[in-house]
């Protein structure tokens, strides 16, 4: 699948000097699918002269022909969709629609983000006496290095390289290994667009060693990251010797408030389709369920009825509906849990093991748990797979703090009927989006992100591409 690619340094598909590589292993059989190179210092290092050589030309070209360049970035991803979807299937288990709805969204970006670097607009005031101006400028803040998780291969790295070349900014992505191929044609298709070389950098290897080796030079202005909230934490703490500007989305714990009000049925029915997209790793999936007890028992079982009917198998075959989990440490984490909740007297509602069938692979079965009680691990750490705890609920203040009781704050989730109510349920729940009888919510024109430890800065939407600037004020006296 990777013979095509390797490490893109400078311009230049390559092997890493040491000729070392890591193998990629398909989540449904553990197969290996391919090998891609280990990048080492030397590797690392060329990378950083590119991004330092490129960081005053990129910068300087106009908004205008950058904004073109994108422009031909989104055309020819187009191109190569089908082999993309595919090998997006093949890396993650995703089933082939849900591959190709996440290609077309990572094209969103770079059609977004193209009319963005036409609207990086300054401002100026006027002094307090005639002959002073007071002008606000916004510059690229510089060489950018961004690192992505697995659950959605193409869409998170587009959201990085589109912004940062949208601002001006040279980048070097460093994409997972249990899915990097998205990213390389992402990069070969840039490439093909004309994208200067040492523009766009990309590197695989041990992501460890990649990022303390990348944020430790002052090379390196600017580091975006998704992924896990303790490895947030590290790079925090890294990108703080040298002050770097810094951008996270580590993901939440998003809950749900099913008001008295709400259709039950729909409700249940809405929440099940997103809770099991892409086997529940989703960092906006709805992973805790506070609804209301006049209507928690149609809820519950339609929730259950939902999970026990969706086929799962390898994502390219027809009809799946779900896919495996990404790796095996993701499903072990997901079988304590749920041993941990029943154990804690939730109810088994759906699920709850791994398919007979399945002697290979990273399956598990769609699982819902009812009257799951607050001090489940599962009410309390993200799941980050196919499990939806139920717990029900009569005062909706209590619902709302039980909600808040996390330190996460990414996205959460109204269903009511009632204006007044949904909008004071939106408007409490301590998290940076929320969606309301709706729970489709990344889009390339919305601000995505969130607060608390899931994260600081927005990706996407009007607010993105200033994570990616400096102002710069001017202050002007006519001589």
């Amino acid at each position: 699948m990777y013979e095509d690619f390797g490490l893109l340094i400078d311009g230049h598909w390559r092997s890493a000097r040491s000729g070392r590589t890591r193998p990629v292993i398909d989540p449904v059989d553990e197969d290996i699918l391919g090998h891609l190179p280990s990048a080492d210092a030397a590797d690392l290092d060329d990378v950083l002269a590119a991004l330092a050589r490129e960081a005053s030309r990129w910068g300087k070209v106009s908004g205008w022909e950058r904004s073109a360049l994108l422009r031909r970035i989104a055309t020819e991803m187009r191109a190569v969709s089908d082999r993309a979807v595919r090998d997006m299937s093949s890396e993650t288990g995703k089933p082939i629609a849900e591959a190709a709805g996440e290609w077309n969204a990572a094209i969103d970006q770079f059609d977004w983000y193209a009319d963005e670097a036409r609207r990086i607009f300054g401002h100026v005031l006027d002094g307090r006496d005639t002959g002073v101006r007071l002008n606000v400028r916004f510059d690229p803040v510089g060489p950018v290095a961004a690192f992505t998780a697995w659950n959605f291969p193409a869409l998170l790295p587009a959201r990085k390289i589109a912004a940062s070349l949208a601002a001006g900014c040279p980048v070097v992505v460093k994409p997972s290994e249990e899915a990097p191929s998205s990213t390389l044609h992402i990069a070969a298709a840039a490439i093909r667009a004309g994208l200067p070389a040492g523009v766009l950098n990309v590197v695989s290897g041990k992501s460890a060693d990649i990022s303390a080796h990348l944020i430790a030079s002052p090379v390196v202005r600017k580091v975006s990251l998704t992924g896990s909230v303790p490895v947030g934490k590290l790079i925090l703490r890294q990108c703080a010797e040298t002050v770097k500007k810094v951008s996270m989305e580590l993901g939440g714990h998003a809950p749900v408030l099913v008001l008295e009000d709400a259709d039950p049925i729909a409700a249940a029915t809405a929440c099940a389709r997103a809770k099991f997209r892409n086997a529940g790793q989703v960092c906006i999936s709805p992973s805790r369920f506070y609804v209301h007890q006049s209507i928690y028992e149609p809820f519950a079982r339609t929730m259950a009825d939902f999970a026990n009917a969706l086929k799962i198998g390898r994502g390219s075959d027809d009809g799946i509906e779900m896919g495996p989990m990404a790796n095996a440490r993701g499903r072990e984490r997901i079988v304590d849990m749920v041993s941990d909740a029943i154990g804690k007297g939730a109810t088994l509602l759906a699920g709850g093991e791994i398919p007979a069938d399945r002697n290979r692979g990273f399956f598990y079965r769609p699982t819902v748990l009812g009257d799951v009680p607050d001090n489940a691990e599962v009410m309390t750490e993200e799941p980050f797979g196919p499990i939806a705890p139920i717990a029900s609920f009569s005062d909706l203040d209590d619902a709302v703090r039980r909600a808040n009781d996390v330190p996460f704050g990414l996205a959460g989730y109204v269903f009511s009927c009632s204006l007044e109510g949904a909008n004071k349920a939106a408007e409490a729940l301590e998290v940076g989006m929320v969606g309301v009888n709706d729970m489709l919510l990344a889009a390339a024109e919305i601000p995505f992100g969130g607060i608390k430890e899931s994260g600081m800065g927005r990706e996407g939407g009007q607010l993105g591409i200033f994570d990616y600037l400096e102002a710069k004020y001017i202050k002007m006296r006519f001589a």
